[in-house]
C-alpha cells in the first residue's frame, strides 16, 4: 500500500531571505536537489497555495508543506530453488539458467525466478543498484533462453560489470539451432519495437538502438543449421531479431518463426521434420560463453557450459531427416 510523507516547516530567524529550497533542505532531511524535485512536481505548498519558485526568498515565519507519496516497496520472497551454479566468490555468481525461468520478478511472475532463487541462495547479499525487483542482476536472458548470466553480489561489482557492458568489453556466445543454412557473416542495423505488435522487435535501416551479430556456422542439416552467435551489442531480443531477418528463425521461436514453420508444415516432403521441430517448447537458443574482466582482480575470466539435454536431443532428431 503506498505511504504519504507530510510535512510542516516553519521558517525561524536563521533562515529569513534565503531560498526557498535552500531553507527548506536546512529544516528537513531532504537535500537541496530534492527540495527541488518536490517543487518541481508541486508537492510543496505554502498556505495551502502551490509553491513553484525554488529561488524565492523565505520569511521568518512562513509555513511550508511538504507533501509526497512514498511507492509501496516491494520485498520479494526467498524460494529455496536449485540453481546450476558454475562459479562464485565474493563479488560474483555465475549460473547456468535452465530454460523456462524468468529472470527477476515481474507483474505475473512474482515467484519462481532466478531472483528469488538468488535472495535465498546469498541469504539476500545481492547488489542493491536494482534492488526494487532485480537485486544482482546485470544483465538477463529471456524466460526461455538457457545458459550463462553473470550475478552481481556487491554494488562495487554491479557498477563495474555495468560499464563493460555499456561498453561492450564483455563478450556473450549464443548457439542456437535454426531454420534453413545461413553464411558465415555479420548482421548489423537499428532495432526498435513493432509498430504492430507490440511484443516483437524489428530490425531498421536508421531507427532505432544499433546492434550488430556475428553468426558462424557449427554444423549443417538438410533443413536447419547450428550456429555460434556472438553479440557485439545486447538489445532485446537480438539474436531472434537477426536471425528472422535472414529468414533463419530460432526453430522453436513462436513470436518470430510462425511463418517459417508454417511453411514446412505445409510441404509434405518436410511434414514429419516438421512434427518435430514444431513439438520443441522453446527458442533454441542457449548462451554458452562470457569472458569479462574480474570486478576485483581485473584479470579476464571466462566461463563455457556444453548444450542443455533439450537442444542436443533436437539435434539428434534432426540429424534423422
Amino acid at each position: 500500500m503506498e505511504k504519504f510523507y507530510s510535512r510542516k516547516i516553519v521558517i525561524n530567524k536563521e533562515q529569513n531571505l534565503l531560498r526557498l529550497d535552500q531553507a527548506l533542505a536546512r529544516l528537513s532531511n531532504f537535500t537541496r536537489s530534492q527540495i527541488k524535485i518536490l517543487i518541481l512536481n508541486e508537492n510543496v505548498k505554502k498556505e495551502g497555495t502551490t509553491v513553484k519558485d525554488a529561488s524565492y526568498k523565505v520569511k521568518e515565519g512562513e509555513e511550508y508543506f511538504l507533501t509526497l507519496v512514498i511507492p509501496r516497496e516491494e520485498k520479494y520472497i526467498s524460494e529455496d530453488i536449485p540453481l546450476d551454479i558454475i562459479f562464485e566468490d565474493n563479488d560474483i555468481i555465475i549460473i547456468n539458467k535452465r530454460a523456462g525461468m524468468v529472470t527477476h520478478p515481474a507483474p505475473g511472475n512474482e515467484t519462481g525466478t532466478l531472483v528469488n532463487a538468488l535472495l535465498s541462495h546469498t541469504g539476500r547479499k545481492l547488489s542493491t543498484i536494482n534492488e526494487k525487483n532485480r537485486p544482482g542482476i546485470v544483465h538477463r536472458l529471456d524466460k526461455e533462453t538457457s545458459g550463462l548470466i553473470v550475478i552481481a553480489k556487491n554494488n562495487n561489482s554491479h557498477n563495474n560489470l555495468s560499464e563493460q557492458f555499456k561498453n561492450n568489453h564483455i563478450i556473450k556466445k549464443y548457439k542456437a539451432i535454426v531454420w534453413g543454412i545461413p553464411n558465415n557473416q555479420i548482421i548489423e542495423g537499428f532495432i526498435e519495437r513493432h509498430k504492430i505488435n507490440r511484443k516483437k522487435m524489428t530490425l531498421n535501416n536508421n531507427k532505432g538502438k544499433f546492434s550488430r551479430t556475428t553468426i558462424k556456422q557449427i554444423k549443417t542439416f538438410k533443413i536447419a543449421s547450428l550456429i555460434e552467435c556472438n553479440l557485439l551489442t545486447g538489445r532485446t531480443h537480438q539474436i531472434r531479431v537477426h536471425m528472422t531477418s535472414i529468414n533463419c528463425p530460432l526453430i522453436g521461436d513462436k513470436l518470430y518463426g510462425k511463418s517459417k514453420i508454417n511453411q514446412f508444415g505445409k510441404n509434405k516432403e518436410t511434414f514429419n521434420n516438421f512434427l518435430i521441430l514444431k513439438n520443441f517448447s522453446r527458442q533454441a537458443l542457449h548462451s554458452y560463453f562470457l569472458r569479462f574482466k574480474h570486478p576485483t582482480t581485473n584479470n579476464y575470466i571466462e566461463f563455457k557450459t556444453d548444450l542443455p539435454k533439450d537442444m542436443k536431443n533436437l539435434l539428434e532428431l534432426i540429424a534423422k531427416y
